[in-house]
């Protein structure tokens, strides 16, 4: 019987998929993670939907995927976070998603970038608090019994 291969950590996919990619957009996907880590320190990588790095606190925070001409960042509760700055700049017209795609050359405005985590965390957080003991089951009350 064959062993089954060894699970690579989302970490180790992430840090693959960066190597992998060899130009611009691996340098911009190391760095939004660098700027995603400095953001928020408890943040979680997962890698899914067959490769894709996913954020997480409390729910997801962001994924990162690459494209041909884009590093899109999508934060999956984007629309309920304030954006002062405009860093969402696609994925607009969603009741629910948010994406920031990033071109060779630009440049991310880090403050910003850290501002959106937090402010994503945060509601993540602030979403679990209040589901908190909602998946217990109710007490049930005693059945008065039947004279019989």
């Amino acid at each position: 019987m064959k062993k089954p291969a060894p699970v690579e950590s989302a970490s180790a996919l992430i840090d693959a998929r960066i190597r992998e990619l060899d130009d611009w957009r691996g340098a911009t996907l190391a760095r939004v993670r660098e700027i995603i880590h400095a953001a928020d320190l408890e943040i979680v990588e997962e890698w899914k939907w067959m490769g894709t790095p996913v954020w997480s606190h409390g729910g997801i925070v962001c994924t990162g995927e690459t494209y041909k001409s884009v590093v899109k960042m999508t934060f999956a509760k984007g629309a309920a976070l304030k954006d002062p700055k405009r860093l969402f700049n696609s994925s607009l017209e969603g009741n629910v998603r948010r994406a920031i795609d990033i071109r060779e050359g630009e440049k991310v405005d880090e403050a910003a970038l850290k501002a959106l985590v937090r402010a994503a965390v945060a509601l993540n957080l602030e979403g679990r608090a209040g589901k908190e003991g909602k998946n217990e089951p109710k007490p049930r009350r005693a059945r008065a019994k039947k004279a019989g």
